[in-house]
């Protein structure tokens, strides 16, 4: 019988309130040794905050290249993605630096196909939840390393 999400996946995650402050979460990553926390309120999954969110605070933002022609400004990339990252790089909370559309995977899924998602996606981790959408748990690469060892 194949493994399902729910045997794998590490149960009460360590989650994260949106009206927290940034240095919560990044205090609470390394007090916790982890690289993302889902981001809960009142027990629904939000977003996630990852280290790599928290990365805009340390980097900044470089605006988008742009050329002039004819007192026209043509922007090379979308200009967009500079605001989103912009106020990545300015936010104080949790609400205001967090991926706001989490991937997930369902409590009953097979292991496998987890693993499919976190590889096609290059994600480290997978907020799951039950069928009422509640977040039941997190699915890390590193659990799914372990059950192949204990296999």
């Amino acid at each position: 019988m194949p493994k399902l999400v729910a045997d794998v996946m590490t149960r009460d995650p360590v989650v994260v309130n949106p009206k927290a402050t940034l240095q919560q979460a990044i205090n609470t990553l390394a007090e916790h040794r982890i690289s993302g926390l889902p981001v809960v309120e009142e027990g629904k999954l939000i977003g996630v905050i990852s280290e790599s969110d928290l990365l805009w605070q340390e980097t900044g933002v470089t605006p988008p290249p742009y050329i002039m022609l004819l007192d026209s400004v043509i922007f090379l990339q979308n200009p967009a993605t500079y605001e989103k990252d912009l106020h990545k790089a300015m936010g104080l909370t949790v609400a205001e630096v967090m991926s706001d559309r989490p991937i997930t995977i369902e409590v009953d899924r097979p292991l496998k196909d987890a693993a499919k998602l976190m590889h096609e996606r290059n994600i480290r981790r997978l907020p799951v939840l039950d069928e009422a959408g509640t977040l039941v748990g997190i699915l890390t690469r590193g659990d799914i390393i372990r059950s192949m060892v204990k296999a």
